[in-house]
């Protein structure tokens, strides 16, 4: 085998057979194929695409580049949540303890930021203390003693993607439907969660742009966790606006929190009522109720076991950003459109993602939104306060918003999206 003879066979859209696939995986894995050369492979993918055996090998190579993880020795079932990201996109944060105080245990496996989304770990990253890297052993404690853990995988768990995934990042590869589906599921199914509920976003601020692109690649991770033997269910849900107030870090974890006291921005806490009777029923549990849970406090309480557990302090200042931009309304009327990419690239270019694998991210970086479509604005009136430590990246950040908010005339007619849009098991 050849790494050259791989990229050319993908490259001429032909179909990758089972020993180019194991071997291309491994090979990469252990550093004898290039990040360059890989870099090719991942753009011939996206622009060729993979069949569903493809796919299915591609995953299974990636599960077995390292070890696989088993919870048979906790007392409650486990139900795992992936969303294909977003803009705003801060529903594990509560989701996880939220599901852990209706019964289940929730072993969440996270990952940093892709593009212009947002990612999990980096916004728990600015609570002072809290960890991510967490061993196998930690883990388990931690999902015992709370029902809940949002961690990195381990080096052990899947690392064949573990360097693809930071790969994909920087080379414009992220929406390819093959990598999403393999780098999504061979995480899932090696970490060894019995069910499991996706979250696949559509719209400008997702990968997806459209739903036809977004059943396919959800048919392929249900397909994929089905036969693994992983109960596995999808929702399609919208990502033309973005989630909640803001887009961040902090930002987020601070909405976060306002939800799992009962408050917060009611698409968040709708998305996350949703997905949790989701996990919940495909975990067994019929008789719980999420929105009592957040109503009565329980989830509030698992979720500070749950930081403290690794070492966050759930009491502490959040990082909060040294600058701040407003921009203002710039006609009188009803917002009609906020697009979410626009907001994410915003927030990516404050500082709340990164431009290079390596780079690090601003923890009080973002955006934060006055209104959103459907409410009546004044001219003038705050529509989004720009966040960040650098402020010579404001110009850079307020171009990617150029053209980003329709405002109609006073008594135009709004029609919102609903939040799921499919359901597909």
């Amino acid at each position: 085998m050849d790494v050259i003879s791989v990229i050319r066979t993908k490259r001429d859209r032909g179909e990758l057979s089972p020993e180019q696939i194991d071997w291309v995986i491994d090979a990469y894995t252990r550093g004898v194929v290039a990040d360059e050369q890989m870099s090719a492979l991942a753009m011939a993918i996206l622009l060729n695409g993979m069949n569903r055996t493809e796919i299915a090998r591609w995953t299974a190579a990636m599960i077995a580049s390292g070890e696989r993880m088993n919870f048979d020795s906790l007392s409650r079932p486990t139900a795992d949540k992936h969303s294909t990201g977003g803009v705003g996109d801060k529903i594990t944060l509560p989701l996880a303890p939220l599901v852990a105080a209706c019964g289940a245990a929730v072993p969440q496996l996270s990952g940093r930021g892709l593009g212009h989304t947002g990612g999990t770990l980096d916004k728990l990253e600015s609570i002072p203390g809290w960890r991510a890297l967490l061993s196998n052993e930690e883990m388990l404690h931690v999902l015992d003693t709370t029902g809940a853990v949002i961690c990195a995988a381990g080096d052990g768990l899947a690392p064949a993607d573990k360097k693809l995934y930071a790969l994909r990042d920087v080379t414009g590869t992220v929406e390819a439907i093959p990598l999403i589906a393999s780098s999504i599921m061979s995480k899932k199914i090696a970490e060894g969660t019995g069910s499991l509920v996706l979250d696949v976003k559509v719209g400008t601020g997702a990968f997806m742009k459209n739903i036809e692109d977004a059943r396919e690649l959800a048919r392929t991770m249900v397909g994929l966790g089905t036969d693994s033997g992983v109960k596995t269910v999808a929702l399609l849900t919208d990502m033309s606006t973005p989630l909640g107030l803001t887009a961040g870090n902090a930002l987020e974890v601070r909405e976060s929190v306002e939800v799992l006291a009962g408050g917060g921005p009611a698409d968040v806490v709708e998305l996350t009522i949703a997905l949790a009777k989701e996990m919940l029923d495909a975990a067994g549990i019929k008789d719980a109720d999420p929105a009592k849970a957040l109503a009565d406090g329980s989830a509030m309480d698992h979720w500070r076991r749950m930081i403290a557990a690794q070492g966050g302090d759930p009491d502490a200042a959040l990082p909060v950003a040294r600058e701040q931009h407003v921009v203002t309304a710039s006609s009188s009327g009803v917002l009609t459109r906020l697009d979410a990419y626009a907001v994410g690239v915003g927030a990516w270019r404050l500082g709340a993602g990164r431009a290079r694998k390596e780079d690090p991210v601003q923890a009080g970086a973002g955006i934060e939104l006055h209104a959103k479509p459907g409410d009546t604005v004044t001219a003038g009136q705050p529509l989004m306060t720009l966040h960040t430590d650098t402020p010579e990246k404001f110009d850079y950040a307020l171009s990617s918003l150029e053209g980003c908010y329709d405002v109609s005339p006073a008594g135009t007619a709004f029609s919102a999206t609903p939040i799921v849009l499919d359901r597909i098991a």
